[in-house]
């Protein structure tokens, strides 16, 4: 799991308005997740590990600075419900107050566009509260994936027939799942830009959740070997490899950029 990108929707929103990765004109990033906050006191982690402030910075990140009377708005929780966990997220840096604003409410924005924190440490305390986050991005995701799938009915024939959604087992060493997750890194690269300068994407460009999650198979011979109901090896057109005549198919926070959640998600 290495570069979780956070993600948005209005229930999870995240990606944002944030500068472009490093690099000149027409040269590639640096690193394409270079703007990012890093995570590394286990009160942070703990602290970002909350449904509502992942969502709230995945917002942030997507709608650019926002009123805490704003973020209610859009996520359905209470005004002060939003000040209060804008105020946690700020302790940690995850958000700070911005320009603007009328008479004592001020708007608040996301202070890097993606999140990152430890996928190991020796350290029992950053490990149990990395592994808590890591949990609570999870669940994350797997809300924003079925309400995805509950509203796919909605979308034109195109995109449903683009979405994504299906896995295949592969046996690995732990170099050659680094240096995959480094590819499809590179893959995402060129795209990464469309999210702090609108005018670099195309008109029928929507914004999509894509999901990068890999992890070892626990359990013995007998569970990596038999394959898992879905797996892209066994499925057909219109089974698991991606949706098609069935509608089953998410926040929106890790949310992808954390090397332990756009979030983003939210």
């Amino acid at each position: 799991m290495s570069k979780p990108v956070e993600r948005r929707d209005v229930e999870c929103p995240e990606l944002s308005r944030c500068p472009a990765p490093p690099g000149g004109p027409g040269e590639p990033p640096t690193d394409p997740f270079a703007d990012r906050t890093r995570l590394s006191d286990p009160r942070a982690l703990r602290a970002y590990a909350h449904p509502t402030r992942m969502a709230l910075v995945g917002l942030l990140r997507n709608e650019g600075p926002l009123t805490a009377t704003r973020a209610a708005a859009l996520t359905g929780e209470s005004v002060a419900s939003c000040s209060y966990h804008l105020r946690m997220l700020a302790k940690y840096d995850l958000v700070q107050q911005a320009e603007g604003g009328r008479g004592r409410e001020k708007p608040w924005r996301a202070t890097a566009q993606f999140t990152d924190w430890p996928n190991h440490s020796d350290d029992p305390a950053v490990a149990d509260a990395s592994a808590a986050l890591n949990i609570a991005v999870a669940e994350n995701y797997y809300a924003k994936m079925t309400r995805a799938l509950e509203r796919r009915h909605a979308l034109p024939r195109a995109w449903q027939e683009a979405e994504q959604f299906g896995d295949v087992s592969l046996y690995l060493t732990a170099d050659e799942l680094t240096e995959l997750d480094d590819r499809v890194t590179e893959l995402l690269a060129p795209y990464l830009s469309r999210l702090s300068d609108p005018e670099t994407r195309p008109a029928d460009a929507r914004l999509v959740s894509y999901l990068r999650v890999a992890f070892v198979r626990h359990g013995g011979t007998a569970d990596a070997a038999s394959p898992d109901p879905g797996e892209c090896s066994s499925a057909g057109p219109g089974e698991a490899g991606r949706p098609g005549s069935q509608d089953v198919f998410p926040p929106e926070p890790r949310e992808v950029c954390s090397s332990g959640s756009g979030e983003d998600a939210s």
